[in-house]
């Protein structure tokens, strides 16, 4: 099953929105911006960026299919309506990246992100 169009963020507009007023989350690998927005029944949408200093096109594709991976099977633990951007690190070892090592650093940012946004919208 591919990652639905309606859980993605493609337009400029919404991830110069998500820097320049989101918050920012940094793990090992990723900085992540997270922009609390209204409930319009998806949970999260997700913006990916992958640079050119993390390797060429078959090792960014790598990165972003197992995100989007990563989401659509742990997305959903959010429950709040979020527009999210992931900034990959040039310090990523595409080699040693798998949806394990997505799991290992990301399920704890989910976590936090749950935990501060149902604070923030009072659910």
């Amino acid at each position: 099953m591919i990652y639905p169009p309606e859980h993605r963020l493609r337009r400029r507009g919404r991830f110069t929105a998500c820097y320049d007023s989101g918050r920012k989350y940094f793990t090992r690998h990723f900085v992540v911006f997270v922009l609390l927005r209204p409930a319009d029944g998806v949970s999260a949408r997700l913006g990916l960026t992958v640079g050119k200093k993390c390797g060429g096109a078959v090792a960014r594709n790598r990165i972003k299919r197992v995100l989007r991976e990563f989401f659509r099977l742990h997305g959903s633990i959010v429950e709040v309506s979020l527009d999210i951007v992931i900034v990959a690190k040039k310090s990523l070892d595409v080699a040693g990246f798998s949806l394990d090592a997505a799991c290992r650093e990301l399920l704890p940012l989910v976590a936090r992100l749950r935990k501060d946004f149902s604070r923030v919208t009072g659910a």
